[in-house]
């Protein structure tokens, strides 16, 4: 997962290729007054809930929003339009949009002033219409129109924005609301909106055959609404002088109780449901059935619980807003660069001993599980993981089961000996947690980075012993200085050349003793029939680095070529050294 490099550019190079835009990032143009600019109060823990897929181009500047230059993208969180607005139309199309194309992203280039009439919208025009303006009870109007620029050009500001949108993704749609003010005034409104619709799309290069064009219908009569006749009349009859236009109802939304003009949060709620069901039947997609995340294995079935999963085994994703079965800081970039779940935006590094790890875990990364619990009870949850700090936090079903795992030696659990080489060595840490009968979702998240992660085991009963074994070092010694956390001390190659000098910091080493073993086969490091205390021991390249470890009275040889090794045995703080020859 992602790795903190302190590193800066201080040289442009202009030569670098643009990459070509996103066919799967959906840009929608977004215009209109007050009702698109966000009129709803914004209802805390619903609408102000990041969506991971729905994005917006900043057409203004709110530094106490986080969004610090126009054209740049930022999560679509309310207010997006202006930076003390509400709730929009637009908040919740978006969302819905989202949330019927998985696999899609959609941004959102969002331009709209309260209470304007849509000349501020015409290039031509909107001089004239802001110079008409009767100040200072219209300032207001002013100076939201002048956040999109000082001159107040709402056009070239659409324009701007979505010239640099076209360089990442697709302009899929417009989406309009507007009529309570001018459309009633004798005008040629319909024509108007036309009008605003092309000059936009002429200056990009598009053309309305392939961009729908969707506008909404001012707050219902049965509502309290004022201007309910301009639906009737106008807004309902723009396709009759529009190309690909259509209409989304208001009929049924509900007013917010204060004014004759604005819909209520639950209504823009739906009102924004409406116009990405009515966009979906035009951009020639259906909306797509949500499916579940699935458990990686053969059969798809859940992990039994007592049990173990390997940790790269987390589920296969599903689809829609719900179907995430990880979260990586940085998906584009696999540190790991291992080939198994290749493309699946998680950084998976090998191991020595054929298996697999999570590395590079960052704060608030996450992985899941689908797992069936045998039996209600109490389990101890084992968690095998290297480096010198971090935590874990481990929940079901949103849930936190135990308490948060410190990643660190002084934790280890007590069935483990640990030596020094943070990234190089796994090493079990351990919390007590309750369990419910059935089938659940685990998720592990990273509390503090970084720590490397090889597998998840359930035991049954409070405080269990873990008697699975780890056999699972590092192939690489180079990942020791990929974390930034390592202070590893493996012999240098000088000591591992000379087994008789310090190496690998051994003491009372044996010099040049050799021993045999086959490469499919053991070194065996107790004579037969005699019992002994497990060691720690660790097989080594004559180049210093670490192939293998092992507790017990045995060391795997299987797949190492033939030659000569050094094998460092540790009991405590004492260790020696010898090499040995695998023929």
């Amino acid at each position: 997962m992602k790795k903190l490099h302190l590193a800066f550019i201080t040289l442009a190079l202009p030569l670098l290729l643009q990459a070509a835009p996103d066919p799967n990032f959906h840009i929608y143009i977004a215009y209109g007054q007050s009702n698109m600019a966000g009129a709803g109060a914004i209802r805390s823990g619903t609408d102000d809930i990041e969506h991971s897929r729905y994005k917006m181009f900043a057409t203004t500047v709110c530094t106490q929003l986080g969004r610090y230059n126009v054209g740049e993208v930022y999560p679509a969180k309310p207010p997006i339009f202006h930076c003390n607005e509400g709730l929009s139309v637009a908040d919740w199309f978006g969302r819905y949009l989202a949330d019927s194309l998985p696999g899609i992203t959609i941004g959102v280039i969002p331009v709209a002033v309260g209470g304007t009439k849509i000349e501020l919208f015409d290039k031509d025009k909107y001089t004239a219409f802001l110079n008409s303006l009767d100040l200072p009870n219209d300032q207001y109007l002013l100076n939201w129109a002048q956040d999109y620029g000082s001159d107040g050009n709402a056009h070239a500001r659409i324009v701007e924005v979505a010239k640099e949108a076209q360089k990442v993704g697709v302009i899929k749609g417009i989406i309009f609301h507007q009529g309570e003010s001018g459309a009633m005034e004798g005008n040629d409104w319909r024509a108007e909106v036309k009008k605003t619709r092309d000059d936009i799309l002429e200056a990009l290069n598009l053309s309305a055959d392939t961009v729908p064009f969707l506008a909404g219908e001012l707050e219902d009569e049965a509502a309290g609404g004022c201007c309910s006749w301009a639906s009737k009349n106008l807004i309902d009859k723009l396709p009759e002088v529009m190309d690909n236009t259509y209409i989304v109802s208001s009929a049924g939304l509900s007013g917010n109780g204060i004014d004759q003009f604005h819909f209520s949060s639950e209504s823009y709620q739906e009102f924004g449901r409406r116009y990405a069901e009515e966009m979906l039947k035009h951009i020639k997609l259906e909306p797509v059935e949500v499916t579940p995340q699935l458990p990686f294995n053969a059969t798809n079935t859940p992990w039994t619980i007592p049990g173990k999963i390997e940790a790269e085994d987390f589920d296969i994703p599903g689809t829609g807003s719900d179907g995430n079965s990880y979260n990586d800081s940085d998906p584009d970039n696999n540190q790991g660069k291992s080939t198994y779940r290749e493309g699946i935006g998680v950084d998976i590094k090998d191991l020595a001993s054929g298996g697999h790890a999570i590395g590079w875990n960052a704060n608030n990364d996450w992985l899941e599980y689908t797992i069936n619990v045998s039996e209600t009870g109490n389990y101890t949850l084992y968690a095998a993981v290297s480096g010198e700090g971090g935590r874990m936090v481990f929940s079901l079903d949103g849930n936190q089961i135990g308490d948060t795992v410190n990643v660190s030696t002084d934790n280890a659990a007590e069935v483990d000996t640990v030596s020094e080489e943070a990234y190089s060595d796994f090493y079990k840490v351990k919390t007590n947690v309750r369990l419910e009968s059935g089938e659940h979702i685990l998720r592990m998240t990273v509390a503090q980075q970084w720590f490397d992660l090889d597998y998840i085991n359930f035991v049954k009963g409070e405080n269990a012993p873990d008697d699975s074994p780890i056999d699972n070092t590092d192939e690489s010694s180079s990942s020791t200085a990929q974390n930034p956390s390592s202070s590893s001390t493996q012999p240098s190659s000088n000591s591992a050349e000379n087994p008789g000098s310090s190496a690998g910091s051994a003491e009372n080493n044996e010099k040049n003793e050799i021993s045999d073993a086959s490469t499919e086969a053991i070194i065996g490091i107790a004579e037969p029939g005699l019992s002994a205390a497990p060691k720690v021991y660790k097989l080594y390249t004559l180049k210093g680095e670490l192939l293998r470890q092992s507790k017990g009275t045995q060391v795997s040889t299987k797949g190492l070529n033939k030659g000569i090794y050094l094998l460092q045995e540790q009991s405590g703080t004492s260790k020696t050294a010898k090499m040995v020859q695998i023929r």
